[in-house]
C-alpha cells in the first residue's frame, strides 16, 4: 500500500519555550540523543514498508541548516524528503489541507501525520495493522497513551469504546477530568480526512462572509485537527485510538529535551547499539547510556553518564564529570569541571574546576503514567528552578558555580550565579519589566 508521512515542524514563533537554543537552529533540528530531533521521526517513517515520501511542513523561512539536513537525510534513508512551507501558521489541520494535492500525489492510500515536538517509539506499523483490524478502509487512527488524572487535563483527552477502541468523545485540554487516555500527536489518515477538514474550511468561510477582513482567506484556512476535526468525528464510527505502552513525551522546553534524550538513549540499546559509547582501554569512563560523536576529544579520566550526549568537535578535559546533560557542537569543558542537568550551547567554554548544574524536571518516577510537566519560566515572580542552559558561545570562568540559570548567547561571565537569567537588556513580561544590566535575579 503506497504511504506517505507528514511531519509538522511549526515555525519560529512556535519555539519560544525552547529559547535561547532555538535562536541558533530551528527547534526540529536541535540534537536529541545525538541526532536532530526530527530525524527520529524520519527514521521511524522510513522503516514502514510502502513509504514513498516524507514531507516536512511548517512556516520556517528557507533555512540553510534545514536544507542541508534534508539533503543528508535523503541520502541516508534513500527516500524522497521535501519541505513544504506554509505562507502563515495554518494550524495542525490547515497545513495538510493547504497541501493536500502534494500529499495525495502518487496515489497515496494512507498517510501519517506526526508532530515534530514529541518523542516516541513511533509504533507506525502497529497503527497500520490496527486500522486493518478496526473500522473500514476510510477510518482514522490516533495514537494514544495513558496519563495520570491530573496531567491528562494538559492534553487532548479521548473517551473510547473499551471493546472496539472507537473514539466516542474527544476534548482538547478539558477543564475537568474526562479520560486518562491522551492524544500523542501522531495520526494515521486516509484521503477521506480532507473531506472532513474541507467541511471545517467551508464553515470558516461562511462565518467570515459578513466580516470585512483583508485576511479572511488566511483565517478560514487556520484549522486545528484536534479542536475542529476530532471533536466532530468522535462518535461517528470513523475515528479510533491505538493505545501504546511504549515511551512517549512532549518536547516543549529545553528541560524536556534532556528527558527525551534519555528515552531515546535507552531505546538505542535495541535500535542503534552502535550509537552508544562503551568502556574501553584509553577511553573515558562510561556510566549508563552515553552518545559521543566520533570527532569529540574526551580525556580518559573523564566520567560521562548516565544520559549524556556529546556533540561534534567537543573537547572534554581531565577529571571532568558530566551527567544528565547535552553538550553541543564545538563546546569545551576544561579540566575537572562538573556539568549536571545542563545543556551546554554550541562553542561554549567552561573553565577549570567550574560547576554548572540545573534542577531536573523529570516526571514522578513513582507514577508509571506521569508525564513531564509543562514548565513555566516564572512562578510567584521568581525564575522556576530547572535545568541550566548555556546559549551559543558562552564563556564560564574557572572555579565558579552556575546554578539553575539561563545564559543568553555570546556572554562572558566573571562570577557565580544562581537562579538567574543572564543577559544585557531589560527583561520584559506583560505589564512589568525588570532592568537587568548583566544578570537578573527575579
Amino acid at each position: 500500500m503506497p504511504l506517505k508521512a507528514v511531519i509538522l515542524i511549526g515555525g519560529p514563533q512556535k519555539g519560544t519555550r525552547f529559547r535561547p537554543l532555538s535562536f541558533e537552529v530551528p527547534k526540529p533540528l536541535f540534537p536529541v540523543a545525538g541526532v536532530p530531533m526530527v530525524q527520529h521521526h524520519i527514521e521511524a517513517c522510513a522503516k514502514v514498508p510502502g513509504m514513498k515520501e516524507i514531507l516536512l511542513m511548517g512556516f520556517y523561512q528557507p533555512h540553510e541548516a534545514l536544507s542541508r539536513f534534508l539533503v543528508s537525510a535523503q541520502q541516508e534513508f534513500k527516500i524522497p524528503i521535501r519541505y513544504l512551507q506554509e505562507y502563515a501558521a495554518l494550524g495542525t489541520g490547515g497545513g495538510i489541507y493547504h497541501f493536500r494535492d502534494q500529499i495525495l500525489s502518487g496515489g497515496a492510500e494512507a498517510f501519517f501525520v506526526l508532530n515534530a515536538d514529541v518523542c516516541s517509539e513511533f509504533p507506525l506499523q502497529e497503527m497500520l495493522e490496527f486500522r486493518q483490524q478496526h473500522g473500514d478502509a476510510h477510518s482514522f487512527v490516533i495514537l494514544g497513551t495513558t496519563a495520570n488524572r491530573t496531567q491528562a487535563l494538559n492534553y487532548g483527552c479521548i473517551v473510547a469504546n473499551t471493546d472496539t477502541q472507537e473514539v466516542q468523545h474527544y476534548v482538547e485540554k478539558p477543564s475537568t477530568f474526562v479520560s486518562e487516555i491522551i492524544n500523542c500527536g501522531i495520526y494515521l489518515f486516509t484521503p477521506a480526512i480532507f473531506q472532513h477538514i474541507g467541511e471545517v474550511f467551508q464553515r470558516n468561510q461562511q462565518e467570515l462572509v459578513l466580516e470585512e477582513s483583508s485576511n479572511g482567506w488566511q483565517r478560514a484556512e487556520v484549522i486545528r485537527l484536534e479542536q475542529d476535526v476530532f471533536t466532530a468525528l468522535a462518535g461517528s464510527g470513523k475515528l479510533y485510538v491505538y493505545k501504546t505502552d511504549g515511551f512517549w513525551s512532549q518536547i516543549k522546553s529545553a528541560g524536556s529535551a534532556i528527558y527525551a534524550s534519555r528515552l531515546y538513549l535507552n531505546q538505542y540499546s535495541k535500535s542503534h547499539p552502535e550509537r552508544l559509547a562503551q568502556n574501553k582501554a584509553g577511553g573515558p569512563i562510561i556510566r549508563g547510556n552515553v552518545y559521543i560523536h566520533p570527532t569529540a576529544s574526551i580525556d580518559s579520566t573523564a566520567v560521562l553518564g548516565p544520559n549524556v550526549s556529546i556533540g561534534e568537535g567537543v573537547t572534554v578535559g581531565a577529571g571532568v564529570r558530566v551527567r544528565e546533560s547535552i553538550v553541543l557542537h564545538g563546546a569545551s569543558l576544561h579540566d575537572h569541571t562538573c556539568v549536571l542537568n545542563t545543556i551546554v550551547g554550541w562553542d561554549s567554554t567552561i573553565g577549570r574546576w567550574a560547576r554548572v548544574e540545573g534542577t531536573p524536571s523529570d516526571p514522578n518516577p513513582n507514577d508509571p503514567y506521569a508525564k513531564i510537566d509543562s514548565e513555566t519560566l516564572f512562578r510567584d515572580g521568581r525564575l522556576t528552578p530547572s535545568i541550566t542552559i548555556l546559549g551559543c558561545s558562552v564563556t564560564i570562568p574557572a572555579e565558579v558555580v552556575i546554578l539553575n540559570s539561563i545564559v543568553l548567547p555570546h556572554k562572558e561571565l566573571s562570577r557565580s550565579y544562581k537562579n538567574q537569567i543572564i543577559l544585557s537588556c531589560c527583561l520584559q513580561l506583560p505589564g512589568r519589566s525588570w532592568p537587568i544590566s548583566q544578570a537578573g535575579e527575579l
